[in-house]
């Protein structure tokens, strides 16, 4: 997973972004497209519509992404997966700049924290998503899944948030600012020690996870560490400590 480069001796807080489902809105629907075009590249590797939905549904519940699956068992080329389902996406026509989010992101404090972002999707989908919503310069760094690794790790596996914190150069995970739409993800990194997390749900919203709809809905069983919120903005109040005082 190539990144921008950081100064190891940089001892600022890290925060980390999901992308997908998180910087932009569930009510863009394109989990759902996104969800159609697993399932088909499923159908076109021989399974039945059936045989898909199910084998789809497994991968993405036991490793986190359904591509993690189809390359582990089924030496799937994860750069064919890519350009066939995320690259072929309309999201030009899904999302647009989003000046709120802009602000957002202008008014971390940078003397005190940097901003990467932190996903399951290769680089040219997570670069595409960025500069369509009019903040790639505010992001330092993206760590993502090098589809070129046939190795590769994602998002919850402990390999990936080691890997992502190496690659910005911060050793001391309660130094890491977290955000992110899924349980699982922000659990696991809660879990490795990583300070703020902060889990994005956007409630009675309508989701596509592992080619199945689901209805977002809060969990009160997180631990009591994690906040969850329902709007990116509520980040000035749960992370008031690294935003530009008004």
């Amino acid at each position: 997973m190539a990144v921008a480069s950081s100064e190891a001796s940089d001892d600022r807080f890290v925060v980390w972004l999901d992308i997908d489902n998180t910087l932009y809105s569930a009510n863009s629907k394109i989990s759902v497209e996104m969800g159609k075009r697993i399932h088909a590249y499923f159908v076109e590797l021989g399974w039945s519509d059936e045989e898909a939905s199910e084998l789809h549904h497994k991968y993405y519940t036991q490793y986190g992404l359904a591509l993690r699956g189809l390359v582990r068992h089924h030496d799937v080329d994860p750069l064919d997966f890519d350009r066939k389902c995320d690259g072929s996406l309309p999201l030009e026509d899904m999302i647009k700049p989003n000046s709120e989010l802009r602000k957002l992101l202008e008014d971390i404090d940078r003397s005190k924290a940097r901003v990467w972002g932190l996903t399951n999707a290769y680089r040219n989908h997570a670069y595409r998503v960025l500069r369509i919503l009019g903040v790639e310069d505010l992001i330092e760094g993206v760590v993502y899944c090098d589809y070129g690794d046939p190795h590769f790790s994602c998002k919850p596996e402990p390999q990936f948030f080691h890997n992502a914190m190496g690659l910005a150069g911060i050793s001391d995970p309660s130094k890491c600012y977290f955000v992110d739409d899924s349980r699982a993800n922000v659990q696991a990194a809660w879990r490795l020690g990583w300070g703020r997390c902060v889990h994005f749900c956007e409630r009675g919203l309508e989701i596509m996870e592992g080619g199945k709809f689901k209805e977002i809905i809060p969990n009160e069983e997180l631990p009591r560490d994690i906040e969850e919120i329902t709007h990116l903005e509520e980040l000035r109040r749960v992370w008031a400590d690294i935003f530009k005082q008004r």
